[in-house]
């Protein structure tokens, strides 16, 4: 399995770009999972349906399933902020890529998002888990950088990046649930 991070700051288009990617990936033939860091409190569940009944009730983890999907949801019964390490260990194991969105402290090698007309600085300077940038104008960068910098409106290649560079990508769980 191969896993890489998207990080940026808010509108910088990070959910664009890993929505883009998955089919450019699906292309070539990839299994694609994506891991999502959501802030605060979130629910995929609606009131008055049954799983979203069972947890109400105080369970503590539903699973729903046909023969189409498979969603569980746990709840926490202390707060928990699960690292992203925890979070691909919960994947199937027949997954070639794991795009993970946000978790921008992370120790995965990521891509940085960044745009000059969202306003915001720059991580890559101060973080050597970036491992290329990807951007929609690449003369607005305001730090020079030895690091690939990639066309953010152009997710095929892209994606043609990640694959041809897929073994620095490599995950080794033991290494980080030892």
């Amino acid at each position: 399995m191969k896993v890489v991070g998207f990080a940026g700051y808010s509108g910088s288009g990070k959910t664009t770009l890993v929505e883009q990617l998955i089919p450019a990936l699906k292309l070539r033939g990839l299994r694609v999972s994506v891991v999502k860091h959501a802030h605060h409190k979130f629910d995929i569940d609606h009131p008055g349906k049954d799983s979203w009944r069972h947890r109400e009730a105080g369970a503590f983890e539903v699973v729903i399933a046909s023969n189409r999907r498979l969603a569980m949801m746990r709840e926490f019964e202390q707060l928990h902020e699960p690292t992203v390490h925890e979070l691909i260990a919960e994947l199937y194991d027949g997954v070639d890529w794991v795009l993970v969105e946000g978790f921008k402290n992370s120790d995965l090698l990521k891509v940085e998002v960044w745009r000059a007309a969202n306003g915001k600085p720059v991580r890559y300077p101060d973080d050597d888990f970036i491992a290329a940038v990807a951007t929609d104008d690449a003369s607005q960068l305001p730090v020079p950088t030895g690091l690939d910098v990639l066309d953010l409106n152009n997710p095929d290649a892209v994606a043609g990046w990640l694959v041809a560079h897929g073994e620095r990508f490599d995950y080794d769980p033991e290494v980080y649930l030892a």
